[in-house]
C-alpha cells in the first residue's frame, strides 16, 4: 500500500475546506506532522472534526487507521503529529480469541 497516494488525497481534501488556506506534511526526524493555516474563523474543535472526516474518506475502503495529537498552535497555524498506521497481519495465533485472528483468514 502507498501512503504518499493516500497522504495527497488526504491534504487535497483538507486544502479544499473553506476555512483552510493551506495543509502540508513535514517529516521530522522521521515522524510527520500536519502543518494546518487557517483563516481564523475556525477552533481547535472544528479544525480537528474537519481532520478526522478527512481522513475517514482517504482511508476509505483500506486497511488504516489514523492517529492525531495536537501539537501547538501559533495565531492561525495549527501543527499536529498525524500518521496513517497500517496495521500488522498476524503470523501466529496467540491463543486469545482475537477478532483478526490468522486461523480464520486461511
Amino acid at each position: 500500500m502507498n501512503l504518499d497516494i493516500i497522504w495527497n488525497g488526504f491534504l487535497e481534501a483538507v486544502r479544499q475546506t473553506s476555512f483552510i488556506h493551506s495543509a502540508e506534511k513535514k517529516l521530522i526526524t522521521g515522524i510527520p506532522f500536519l502543518y494546518i493555516k487557517t483563516d481564523g474563523s475556525a477552533d481547535r474543535t472544528k479544525i480537528e472534526e474537519e481532520i478526522k472526516l478527512r481522513s475517514i474518506q482517504a482511508m476509505m475502503g483500506k486497511r488504516l487507521n489514523a492517529e492525531i495529537s495536537y501539537v501547538r498552535t501559533d495565531s492561525h497555524l495549527y501543527v499536529y503529529r498525524f500518521r496513517f498506521l497500517v496495521p500488522q497481519q498476524k503470523m501466529f495465533c496467540c491463543g486469545n480469541l482475537c477478532e483478526d485472528c490468522i486461523r480464520y483468514h486461511r
